[in-house]
């Protein structure tokens, strides 16, 4: 069991932050007879440059907040309520292990997992955890909640979550923000953003909604959503027919240029004016830009790949630098996330050799809402019986929550839930358990927007009874009488475990992160981790599958202007203060917020009779959702921004934005549709 000591006051312990942001920063933590008085970026870190974001500098108001969990709770009251008693931890344990044996008896797949990146650390987020998940023998959770339509993009392009480094932005100049509000998602690349645009360098935000960003930038295109592969392609029509081309490049580092230049060819700027909803004149001017200047790169974001067209909006985004050899300088090229530069033995953490030969169902988290509510059949597998979530808050965040909620308030639905607070997901638990924070455990962290690895040491004991996710994990094994010698791994063997001898552990230990060795410039002279070397225009890959092997624009399930009965798009991007539903009860942040809002272009809202401030119906065939108005061009006519993810339990009527989004799935990584998503609104 792992414990942390309580050194000699004061000291400043290195950490890491935990929460799902490519910025991945490198905390110190001031620690004075025990307590916690002081979080600050790490100025030795050179990606974090001593400098934190509002929310996480706020992460002791977290810590030691008021109505932390910090003792196991059993319900008492009905599901959803969110009444419950204290009780031991062995009394806990044990009558989970005992509940969960009797399911796993007839077959344990009716057991699920549901986590995601509540912490983004690989020790308490899948280590502990799956391996117990695989000796149990539960269900496989297809984590596809943010990121999947991108990452398969990516895959069948460019070979990975692979691109540029993200220091090499502040030489660029041309910056294309593409699907990202880095001010208030991506902070540490935004000021590499600013000191290239201090240098001269030109930003242009593609984003529906005039973000924060977007009002830094030189320039905003506000595409319609779902529109970006028709973007990029007329963007490569400009760049054939004025070419403005790296012939060299193309020919000895790509593959598939003659397909994609016949389809490129067929997408004119007013054609794509027509669907993106952007004058042609503006694409014309954007193909310029990318075209003649150098070096140029592409910040890209996963919020332009939730919709159905996701993946493909990827792939075509992804050959842009290959057509005008962007890729030969280290400042130029494209970064949507570096994941896979990292050398993790995930086997060694996740212990996949536990399922002993058997081949679990998976469970697509996003339609979680229509499986909860599933009979058993011979194609979906047993009816779910317990649920077991950690990491994540789905009744909050999961798409078409009216569902989800009917699910999880089942009364012979058995739900434990590892948590820090009482949130909407833990109201309907049977049990709760009280996790640690990032100040209370250790871990191992990558990053998706820089390339280091960072330990996270404990600065503190547990709160209370708090526990980390995997002393948890482990001691549930152990009233499961799982014997396998692995569940007795302490956190420090685990993260010694997650590179081997890939990254210098000792190294960890001393500075608190270590930089891979990694080129300038990655795909200069091509290279890329493709079947064929290349970047794949065309993939193979994809057509074995029957798909198309060149990207293409897919249209949304539901597009702009489709239905006379909901005629406006909505998207919902998370609001500036808050992480998905992380930090959403934190009264100083959420004191920023101020409440949940619905932005609606003045031109929208006058021909509803709406002004600011007024109380809005917004509804769908799937649900509806009140909220406050704010009528303002931060939405562009046609699309309205529902500002997320508030808990349901702190909106207006008990519900939050995702009562409206769907379960449909993207054309490539079976991934969510959240801004791929029609409604009307009406004054209440």
């Amino acid at each position: 069991m792992t414990t942390s000591t309580v050194v000699p006051s004061p000291v400043q312990v290195k950490g890491a932050c935990p929460h799902d942001c490519p910025d991945t920063c490198s905390l110190v933590t001031t620690v004075d007879k025990g307590v916690a008085v002081r979080i600050h970026g790490n100025p030795d870190h050179r990606p974090t440059d001593g400098v934190l974001c509002t929310k996480v500098s706020r992460y002791l108001e977290r810590t030691y907040h008021p109505e932390r969990v910090l003792q196991p709770l059993k319900r008492t009251g009905p599901k959803g309520a969110g009444q419950f008693e204290p009780v031991g931890w062995d009394e806990a344990l044990a009558d989970i292990a005992r509940r969960l044996r009797a399911i796993a008896a007839v077959d344990p797949q009716a057991i699920v997992p549901y986590s995601y990146c509540g912490t983004m650390g690989l020790v308490q987020g899948e280590a502990m955890a799956s391996r117990f998940f695989h000796r149990l023998g539960a269900s496989f959770l297809d984590r596809t909640i943010c990121a999947t339509a991108g990452t398969e993009g990516l895959l069948h392009t460019i070979g990975g979550k692979l691109g540029m480094r993200v220091e090499f932005f502040a030489e660029s100049r041309l910056i294309l923000i593409w699907g990202s509000n880095s001010i208030g998602s991506n902070l540490h690349f935004w000021r590499l953003a600013q000191e290239a645009k201090r240098r001269g360098a030109k930003l242009v935000c593609i984003d529906p909604r005039r973000s924060e960003t977007a009002d830094k930038c030189h320039e905003h295109v506000a595409l319609l959503p779902g529109t970006d592969a028709a973007l990029a392609l007329a963007m490569m029509h400009e760049l054939v027919v004025n070419d403005w081309l790296d012939h060299d490049y193309l020919a000895r580092h790509t593959l598939g240029w003659e397909g994609l230049r016949e389809r490129a060819l067929r997408w004119s700027p007013e054609r794509a004016s027509a669907v993106c909803g952007v004058p042609a004149e503006q694409i014309r001017s954007l193909a310029r830009d990318w075209g003649t200047t150098s070096p140029a790169a592409i910040r890209l974001n996963y919020g332009m790949q939730r919709v159905r067209g996701g993946g493909n909006a990827v792939r075509a985004v992804a050959c842009l630098p290959a057509l005008t050899g962007a890729w030969r300088h280290r400042a130029g090229g494209m970064l949507l996330s570096s994941s896979s530069v990292y050398p993790v033995d995930g086997a060694a953490l996740r212990r996949p050799d536990l399922l002993a030969g058997r081949a679990p169902r998976t469970v697509n988290m996003v339609t979680i809402g229509d499986d909860l509510l599933r009979r058993g059949s011979p194609a979906f597998g047993p009816a779910i019986e317990a649920l077991v979530v950690y990491n994540s808050n789905p009744v909050a965040v999961a798409p078409e929550s009216g569902k989800v909620v009917a699910g999880f308030a089942r009364e012979d639905l058995f739900t434990v839930v590892l948590e820090h607070f009482r949130t909407d997901t833990a109201d309907y638990a049977d049990y709760v358990l009280p996790a640690t924070t990032q100040l209370e455990h250790w871990d191992v962290h990558t990053s998706y927007g820089h390339t280091d690895v960072l330990l996270n040491r404990p600065a503190i004991a547990p709160v209370g009874q708090a526990r980390p996710n995997t002393q948890i994990f482990r001691e549930l094994a152990r009233h499961m009488g799982f014997a396998d010698p692995c569940f007795g791994d302490d956190d420090q063997t685990l993260c010694r475990a997650a590179f081997g001898d890939r990254v210098d552990f000792e190294l960890l230990l001393e500075r608190g992160h270590a930089s891979l060795g990694l080129p300038e410039a990655p795909f200069a002279e091509g290279g890329f981790p493709t079947p064929s070397g290349r970047c794949e225009f065309f993939s193979e890959r994809l057509a074995r599958q029957g798909l198309d092997g060149l990207p293409d624009h897919v249209a949304n399930h539901e597009p702009a202007a489709s239905s006379t009965r909901y005629p406006l798009s909505m998207i919902s991007p998370p609001a500036r203060n808050f992480l998905n539903s992380s930090f959403v009860n934190l009264r100083s942040l959420r004191d920023i917020e101020g409440e949940p809002l619905l932005e609606i272009h003045p031109r929208d809202a006058q021909v509803r009779g709406i002004g600011s401030g007024d109380v809005v119906r917004v509804f769908n065939d799937r649900g509806e959702y009140r909220c406050k108005a704010e009528v303002c061009e931060r939405a562009r006519p046609g699309v309205v921004n529902g500002l997320g993810i508030w808990w349901r339990k702190l909106g207006l009527d008990g519900t939050n934005v995702n009562q409206l989004t769907s379960q449909r799935l993207t054309d490539l990584g079976r991934g969510p549709v959240f801004y791929d998503c029609v409604v009307e609104v009406e004054r209440e």
